[in-house]
C-alpha cells in the first residue's frame, strides 16, 4: 500500500467494511450481552416456574441478534484477515511475525538458535 491520492479520504479507522461490522457487533455485545446471558440462564433453568421462563423467552426475542457472542468473527485488527489469528494480540500470524521481527510487540521475541 502506498500513499493515498489526495482525492481519497480515510473515512474511519478500520481497514474495510467487515471490520466496521465487527466493531458494531462488539459494541452490541458490550451493551446487551450480559442481559442475554442472564435471560438464557433463566430460560434453561428447570427449577424456575414456566411463567418466568416464558418471560425470559420473550426478553431474549427482544434482544438484538448481534448480542450473541457466537456472531463475532475473530479478525486481525490491521488487515481484517479472518484466519490465522493470534488471539492474545488480535493480529494475524503474518502481521504478528512482522511486528515480532522488528521488536514492536512488548514481551515477544523471535526464536533464534
Amino acid at each position: 500500500m502506498g500513499i493515498l491520492p489526495q482525492s481519497q479520504q480515510i473515512r474511519n479507522k478500520w481497514p474495510d467494511h467487515r471490520m466496521i461490522k465487527d466493531a458494531r457487533k462488539r459494541n452490541t455485545i458490550k451493551d446487551y450481552g450480559v442481559y442475554k446471558l442472564r435471560y438464557n440462564a433463566i430460560r434453561k433453568n428447570d427449577i424456575i416456574p414456566s411463567e418466568i421462563q416464558e418471560i425470559a423467552d420473550k426478553e431474549i426475542y427482544n434482544c438484538p441478534k448481534d448480542a450473541s457472542i457466537v456472531r463475532i468473527v475473530q479478525r486481525c485488527q490491521v488487515t481484517s484477515r479472518p484466519r490465522g489469528n493470534v488471539k492474545r494480540w488480535r493480529l494475524s500470524r503474518i502481521i504478528f511475525r512482522h511486528l515480532a521481527d522488528y521488536n514492536k510487540l512488548a514481551g515477544v521475541q523471535r526464536a533464534m538458535w
